[in-house]
């Protein structure tokens, strides 16, 4: 085998057929022995010679694609340097190849998947060479079609991957520079290109040509000249000739669904009139009125299907994109066919499909209601003649009224199915799984919350632009499973889904008949069906019901004090799931009313929350203790409203006696006989008081302070205890002694004993000196030693997460204790996670995060540390930035640049020192991170800091010499030069691939650019993709692109949401009391 390795030496095609053989076939040692030997050959530089003799001469598929994933390597990374006789070889003989390939109908079809790889080696090497040194290939490859059937659609084939290659995916893999010139290229070489596909579609009888030019022609309708689709033949061939036959009408309605999207401005618009109406005229052919297509789903073939989900496609964009425009000039009983077409095929049981349709129900139930909403506005100004503020370019658009006259009769078919198709909310945890049992869900699927989000906005939209219909619609749904006739989980669950999802929709008379009429029938409900899981979901739906309509139960007390006691009710139910939802739901409602509950209402002998707080054992009796704690986090709620302090102690005191009367008893014990936190039962019920202590605390806010001064000197105590013991196991078994049950346990109390004083702090506004005075120095003496002191597995992040979050409150106040907070946390943690890039994940996110708030915090501390304590931390800085995990690295890249601003406000000694020490390796360093594949995700933070760094020289704001001074060398050196060469050094050795004239420009590109953060992003940009020759994924360099423009539709959506009635979900909205 290793004779292939010798490249001095005839190459054995033969042998290298039967490693390659021995790879994909072997067994053991052999298999092993040929991976490693193809391995090493793939990896020689001069492997890419032997692609000739491999491609010529070898009988091995797979030794083929081997050869030609070398000669793909090869044209990414080194075409560049290598001499032109051999870039010119190379491209004679991959075409060579494809002409004897593709020469007859017979090898196309037999090397289909072979020929695929060559055409894509193709235009590997055509993003390299054309059109500058190969100008004759559009000509040549239009000729050669001429010439042979089966050549010609190949030729297709390779113009379609180009295509894509220069219009599809050229942002992430070529220079900004490169991908204009080759589409402007492109589009001025496009007549022949057109002309020939034009002659193949007349002339042309053999199906696959046929389909592989429409394939092509799909490609290029996104780009060329609306001349060509327009003012041709084109969309009437394809709607007469192509749309019909069973084997050309998928692609067809593909290529009709691109041409309906083309935004022409004011052009074209007969021609996108008489598209759309040919189009639904050949669809009504094929597709009949598909009155039945729920049914016969599961009967139609793949083509079938995909057809239906192509026309969903057409229909979709098309409409969404010019539906003013035809229904304006298009024949009225197409427009409605068309959202007939859509109507049906929102019925069919296809998620994907389904999601589909919905946008386009949303666009235009958003678009009739604001247009009603306009022409309300109009009518109250006087203006409604003066022609619609939502008009098309038609200049004709129908009025208002008529639109929702035209699609009342779809709009209620949308309703129906909207309900019938409800999603499940997030806040509902009762579920049905796949054996049909009810059972409580644990996973939240992302995908269903996204769907519910939309088919919700539809729904309110819906509702306001009828909502006696839609009233009706849901009141006959529910009579049906009243009755039985329609009673199933399903059906019920998807009702009350719908149902919740319109709150604040109606108006407030209508709403109040509505919910009184709904939740009645669904107490009853309650009370008719027997069975725990019956029970179970006629309980979650009424739970998530009445939570979705604060609004409602705010304005009538006595219906909310029933709903607070039927969620007690159902705390005691048999079903897990209930019982969570129960508190879940008590928690919703205690946020939104809750001064309803401390209030005195009429009749009541005292305030409800007084009434709920005497009751609360018997209220949480069935409940575990998770449960009570969300259940204590609700009345926490309640409790805040109280804005008298002397009251809201007293109902603190009320809430906690339970839990301070167990704590006191337990506290007692372990004082008297510390083996007592031995017991595992009594270790979990003093981390399960803490966890209560943290639910009420996290709800009541700053006020619970009178609950925590009682139990804090305590707990630090129950902290030590516990860490002396877990310290003793550590001691006595080793490592191992942090999985026992008793030692995590024990751990438990401590996290949550930490969770407490995070949580307070995180409220104590206005009381950061007291924090500082009676808090801080007994909480630091008690873990910062516990911590360096204990074995890395038992040291708890929540400690970091705690003097992070007191370090954020406390600012300043917290300078002179930094020292032991570096020597305590910093050191061991670093010496914890810089082992690995895995190990201890909370560890690493929350010491970056300690150290990033005490640089913006109390960044004059660390001028104290002592040298080698600063040097680490620099070099901890500098790993944080190298590391894998964007959230390290970002905050690592966060560190450095809040670092060398403060820095460079500090005072010239001082930050002179610093930017001589460091600046070059943080330099250095960065490069290394910019041009690492793993690291592109932190682009933008990468050069925001090189250009801050590169700023501060070319600025001269950086006055001490950062080279070596006393060299003769350097007599004439500055800063700016100094940094240009080092960049220019580092750069050559890491990319032998590029010029010195490539690396100079970019280099001077960086000094030139520093303060257009803008330009300076996209020079950097452009260099990376030099540097790898178009190779990997490059989607991360636009991440911030991707992101600013995820933002900015949120923020539009939210704008836009606020104007509507109900948009803003119960649970989102602001509290008002």
């Amino acid at each position: 085998m290793d004779t292939i390795l010798d490249f001095s030496q005839q190459f054995d095609v033969a042998l290298f057929d039967r490693v390659v053989d021995a790879l994909f076939t072997g067994k053991g040692d052999e298999q092993k022995m040929a991976q490693q030997v193809l391995t090493e050959f793939k990896d020689n530089e001069l492997s890419w010679t032997r692609a000739d003799d491999i491609l010529t001469n070898s009988n091995s598929l797979q030794s083929k694609f081997i050869a030609l994933q070398i000669l793909e390597g090869l044209i990414q990374t080194k075409w560049k340097i290598l001499p032109e006789n051999q870039r010119n070889g190379i491209k004679n003989f991959i075409v060579e190849v494809i002409l004897r390939t593709a020469s007859t109908e017979e090898s196309l079809r037999q090397n289909k998947v072979y020929l695929s790889k060559l055409n894509l080696i193709l235009v590997q090497i055509l993003k390299q060479e054309w059109p500058h040194n190969w100008p004759t290939f559009i000509p040549e490859i239009v000729q050669t079609s001429r010439t042979n059937l089966a050549l010609c659609e190949n030729n297709m084939s390779i113009l379609k991957l180009l295509s894509e290659e220069v219009f599809d995916y050229s942002a992430e893999q070529m220079t900004q520079a490169k991908t204009k010139s080759l589409k402007s290229q492109m589009c001025g070489e496009f007549s022949s290109i057109y002309n020939l596909c034009t002659e193949i579609l007349q002339k042309a009888v053999q199906p696959s040509l046929i389909l592989a030019t429409l394939e092509t022609l799909l490609r290029f309708l996104s780009w060329i000249p609306f001349g060509y689709i327009f003012e041709m033949d084109l969309i009437s061939n394809l709607c007469t000739r192509f749309l019909q036959p069973q084997v050309t009408r998928n692609v067809t309605i593909k290529c009709l669904t691109e041409i309906g999207g083309l935004d022409c401005g004011n052009d074209y618009k007969d021609q996108f009139v008489s598209l759309f109406t040919m189009t639904i005229t050949g669809l009504r052919e094929i597709l009949g009125d598909l009155t039945k297509i729920e049914e016969e789903w599961d009967e139609y073939d793949s083509e079938q299907q995909e057809f239906i989900q192509n026309v969903a496609m057409f229909l979709t964009s098309f409409l969404g994109s010019h539906l003013r425009l035809i229904e304006a000039n298009a024949p009225r009983d197409v427009v409605l066919q068309a959202h007939q077409y859509l109507l049906r095929i929102s019925q069919v049981d296809e998620r994907e499909m389904f999601k589909v349709c919905l946008e386009y129900w949303n666009l235009l139930v958003r678009g009739l209601y604001e247009d009603g909403r306009s022409a309300s506005f109009n009518a109250s100004n006087g203006l409604l003649n003066l022609g619609n503020s939502t008009g098309s370019a038609s200049g004709n658009a129908l009025p208002a009224d008529l639109r929702r006259q035209m699609y009342s009769v779809i709009l209620t078919g949308v309703r129906y199915v909207m309900i019938s198709r409800m999603a499940r909310p997030e806040e509902v945890l009762i579920v049905e799984n796949d054996e049909g049992e009810i059972v409580r869900e644990f996973i939240k699927e992302t995908d269903t919350i996204t769907l519910y989000k939309a088919q919700r906005e539809c729904l309110i939209y819906l509702t306001h632009l009828d909502p006696k219909d839609m009233e009706e619609i849901m009141e006959e749904k529910l009579a049906r499973q009243m009755d039985g006739s329609e009673w199933s989980w399903n059906n019920l669950n998807k009702l009350c889904w719908a149902i919740g999802s319109i709150s604040g929709a109606m108006g407030e008379d209508q709403e109040r008949k509505v919910l009184v009429i709904i939740i009645k029938e669904l107490l009853s409900l309650c009370e008719l069906k027997r069975g725990k899981d019956n029970k179970a979901v006629v309980a979650s739906n009424i739970m998530y019901v009445v939570g979705q309509y604060p609004r409602f139960l705010k304005a009538h007390w006595k219906f909310l004090k029933t709903v607070a006691n039927k969620l007690f009710e159902f705390m005691h139910e048999l079903h897990e799931g209930v019982r969570d939802m129960a508190c879940d739901t008590f928690v919703t409602i205690a946020q939104k009313c809750r001064r309803h509950f401390i209030a005195q209402q009429p009749g009541e002998p005292c305030p409800f929350v007084e009434e709920i707080i005497a009751t609360a054992g018997s209220i949480t009796s069935d409940l575990e203790p998770q449960q009570v704690n969300r259940f204590c986090e609700a009345v926490g709620y309640l409790i805040s409203a109280q804005l008298n302090t002397q009251a809201q102690t007293q109902l603190i005191e009320g809430l906690m006696r339970p839990a301070n009367e167990l704590w006191d008893n337990l506290v007692q014990k372990a004082g008297e006989n510390i083996n007592v936190l031995e017991d595992l039962n009594i270790v979990k019920q003093l981390g399960n008081i803490l966890r209560t202590n943290v639910s009420a605390c996290g709800a009541i806010g700053k006020g619970f302070i009178s609950q925590i001064g009682r139990i804090y000197i305590d707990m630090l105590g129950l902290y030590k205890a516990v860490s002396e013991i877990i310290s003793s196991c550590v001691a006595r078994d080793g490592e191992i002694a942090t999985r026992y049950a008793n030692v995590r346990a024990m751990r438990t109390i401590k996290k949550e004993a930490l969770r407490l004083v995070d949580t307070y702090v995180k409220h104590c506004e206005g009381e950061v000196a007291a924090v500082n005075e009676n808090m801080v120095p007994p909480l630091l003496e008690a873990v910062l030693a516990d911590y360096a002191q204990n074995v890395p597995p038992a040291r708890d992040s929540e400690v970091l997460k705690t003097v992070n979050t007191i370090t954020s409150a406390l600012g300043g106040l917290m300078t002179d204790k930094i020292p032991i907070i570096f020597e305590s946390l910093f050191e061991s943690t670093m010496n914890m996670i810089n082992q690995d890039f895995t190990e201890y994940p909370e560890h690493r996110l929350a010491v970056y995060q300690l150290l990033r708030t005490i640089n913006q915090k109390c960044f004059s501390a660390t001028l104290n540390l002592p040298p080698t304590q600063f040097q680490f931390m620099v070099m901890s800085i500098m790993w944080g930035f190298k590391h894998p995990l964007r959230d390290i690295a970002d905050l690592g890249l966060t560190i450095t640049l809040d670092m060398i601003n403060n820095f460079n406000v500090s005072d010239r000694a001082i930050s002179d020192a610093f930017f001589q020490t460091y600046l070059v390796d943080l330099l250095n360093e960065i490069i290394v991170v910019l041009t690492d594949n793993d690291h592109k995700s932190s682009f933008k933070l990468q050069c925001m800091v090189l250009a801050r760094m590169i700023h501060l020289v070319e600025s001269n704001q950086i006055t001490a010499p950062l080279f070596d001074a006393s060299l003769p060398e350097n007599a004439n050196m500055n800063n700016s030069l100094f940094i240009r060469r080092s960049l220019a050094n580092l750069l050559s050795t890491a990319f032998a691939n590029l010029t010195q004239r490539q690396i100079e420009v970019f280099v001077e590109g960086l000094f030139n650019f520093n303060e257009d953060f803008e330009k300076f992003r996209d020079h950097v940009r452009d260099f990376l993709i030099q540097t790898k020759e178009f190779a990997g994924d490059n989607a991360d360099l636009y991440l911030e692109e991707t992101e600013n423009e995820i933002n900015q539709k949120k923020k539009i959506e939210k704008e836009l949401a606020m104007q509507v009635p109900g948009m803003i979900k119960p649970s989102d909205m602001e509290d008002d009391d």
